[in-house]
């Protein structure tokens, strides 16, 4: 699910607001489908965002978050021309990224 995330760094002084859209099913573990089937658990895990070589964000999420989940944070010190790079990690071992340049 490589380029799964939607980013945009926009630069207000020396703070850059991240947002960032992620395309992910989050299913709980606890819908069924019309047969009356649960549906498997598949959400993401792991939240990981950068900038440069530095980690800026380290989260971990559980079933409880929101399909297609949206994440805002600000990062303190950026510049123009920065590179920023959001990643997640599911439950089943899929990876997701995205990433933008600070504007």
């Amino acid at each position: 699910m490589a380029g799964s995330i939607r980013i945009r760094a926009t630069l207000t002084g020396d703070v850059a607001e991240v947002k960032a859209l992620m395309r992910h099913p989050m299913e709980t573990g606890q819908r069924k489908d019309s047969a009356g089937n649960k549906i498997p658990a598949h959400f993401i895990t792991e939240v990981k965002a950068t900038s440069g070589d530095k980690t800026v964000l380290q989260a971990h999420w559980g079933a409880a978050v929101s399909q297609n989940p949206f994440l805002s944070f600000r990062i303190k010190g950026a510049k123009a021309g920065d590179t920023v790079k959001v990643q997640w990690l599911d439950n089943k071992g899929q990876t997701g990224a995205g990433e933008a340049t600070v504007k």
